[in-house]
């Protein structure tokens, strides 16, 4: 295990490969569905057609909120992570700073593409936040901030 004595900055970049992997997803997902509302639709069964719309559009917003998310573009995205054994710092796209400091809790995926991270900020504000490997500069990163967070597992 890595241990961190000192506070790390580590910058995010957008994740591009990881979006054309959401595309490949969610395209063939949000495309059958719509497809299948249609057909439901004038097959005289509107009750199952509302549920793939319902369901159409569901998978759409969340692709769209992935997408941005990955790409950094909501005003919420982590854009830099600091992490020491006490806390976690980051700085949002929209200029704020969060720390987060109680009930830190890191979730780790099996592949070991992406990691979740959900804590409780200065304000008492719950905050939940996924990185992925893409988004750091290079494995060497991900692995060390991913091995100092295993503290918080």
């Amino acid at each position: 295990m890595i241990s961190v004595a000192k506070s790390e900055v580590h910058e995010l970049r957008q994740d591009k490969q990881g979006i054309t992997w959401d595309a490949l997803m969610y395209i063939p997902t949000v495309s059958g569905l719509g497809i299948g509302a249609f057909m439901f639709w004038y097959d005289q069964s509107q009750n199952l057609a509302y549920l793939l719309f319902f369901l159409s559009c569901f998978f759409f917003y969340q692709g769209i909120h992935r997408v941005l998310g990955r790409l950094m573009l909501l005003p919420q995205s982590p854009v830099s992570l600091d992490v020491t054994k006490q806390r976690v710092l980051m700085r949002l796209r929209n200029g704020e700073t969060v720390e987060l400091v109680k009930d830190l809790r890191y979730f780790s995926d099996h592949a070991g593409k992406s990691f979740g991270l959900t804590g409780m900020d200065m304000g008492g504000v719950k905050r939940q936040y996924v990185f992925h490997k893409g988004q750091f500069a290079d494995e060497h990163a991900y692995k060390n901030v991913s091995g100092a967070l295993k503290v918080f597992a």
